[in-house]
């Protein structure tokens, strides 16, 4: 069996998520770590697979086949992705939903015109989500589409929150507003603000010195994360964080509520949903399938930014599609 080479860039939640998935995957095998961190932090058990600078990547172009890029969309993500996609095939799980189409644009460029197939935004959501809110919407196309995340953490808000100067560390849990998703589930088909839908739930620790209050505004008011929401700030203690949140739960619903007939009498609803008990390492699995993906489209000839619109789901499957007509079909 042919081997994919993969490689990782970014070892923090998802990055570890994904390495310790690769081994689930026959048809891959995880080539190298690339990392800003000092290369000795890092310790794995697996001799074979390499640990290096992020910095030495490009001498890497032709022993790996898809790039996996771990880092978090606020900061990294707009930097590495191009910067990668003019070197490798790439994937990543890019999630700033409203920033997608210009990211879309910055990826396409540089995967294009250097011949590579890169897959954005890949993930539960955006991702695994955005084909049912696709898929519910043509088959009902009268009714109406809601999303809810949660209850669990967001590794993207957490990272978000992070990056604020003066936060030591920092969870942020997303939960569901159960009033809300109740009426949906019921045929209301209420009109919901965003505020209506989702709590946005931070614990913070904060560096010695640093402004509280200040802090605080920051989360409230940050655009495109927390702006739109209720959002509640807990301050707490570094030994709080480890012993209470630090597990990475998630999940979510997808729920598109219609009627049909000829005199609109007949409710049919559509659930999607997901319950997690890691999102890093369910996220990472979605990103390694989808790998497979992207090694099949570039050796096709197909380059280019691609989201999940744009690659059959055979493609993400390791069985032929004689076997897959006769198994799953």
């Amino acid at each position: 069996m042919e081997q994919i080479k993969i490689g990782i860039v970014g070892y923090g939640n998802l990055g570890k998520g994904v390495k310790k998935g690769i081994s689930n995957y026959p048809d891959m095998n995880l080539t190298a770590i690339f990392t800003r961190r000092p290369v000795e932090s890092i310790n794995i058990t697996e001799k074979e697979i390499k640990i290096l600078n992020v910095d030495d990547a490009q001498k890497y172009k032709d022993k790996i086949d898809v790039m996996i890029l771990c880092g978090g969309s606020a900061t990294d993500l707009p930097v590495q992705g191009p910067a990668f996609a003019k070197m490798f095939n790439t994937i990543d799980s890019f999630d700033t939903h409203n920033k997608i189409p210009e990211y879309y644009e910055k990826m396409n460029k540089a995967a294009s015109e250097n011949e590579n197939t890169s897959a954005i935004s890949i993930g539960w959501d955006p991702g695994l989500f955005s084909i049912n809110r696709t898929l519910f919407e043509a088959i009902l196309p009268q009714g109406k589409g809601y999303t809810f995340w949660g209850p669990g953490v967001s590794q993207g808000h957490s990272d978000a929150i992070r990056r604020i100067k003066g936060v030591k560390n920092a969870i942020q849990y997303t939960v569901p507003i159960n009033e809300s998703i109740d009426r949906v589930r019921s045929g209301d088909n209420p009109d919901l603000k965003t505020d209506e839908k989702h709590l946005r739930k931070c614990y913070v620790v904060i560096e010695k010195d640093a402004n509280q209050e200040k802090i605080e505004e920051q989360i409230k008011n940050m655009p495109d994360y927390f702006a739109d929401y209720q959002t509640e700030v807990n301050f707490i203690s570094e030994k709080e964080l480890q012993k209470e949140h630090s597990q990475m739960p998630h999940g979510g619903f997808v729920i598109r509520s219609a009627k049909t007939g000829e005199n609109k009498e007949n409710k049919q609803l559509l659930e999607f949903s997901l319950k997690l008990d890691s999102n890093p390492e369910f996220t990472a699995s979605v990103l390694i399938a989808y790998a497979r993906a992207v090694h099949k489209l570039n050796q096709e000839g197909t380059t280019g930014a691609k989201t999940v619109f744009d690659i059959p789901l055979s493609y993400l499957s390791i069985k032929s599609p004689a076997e897959l007509r006769r198994q799953m079909l």
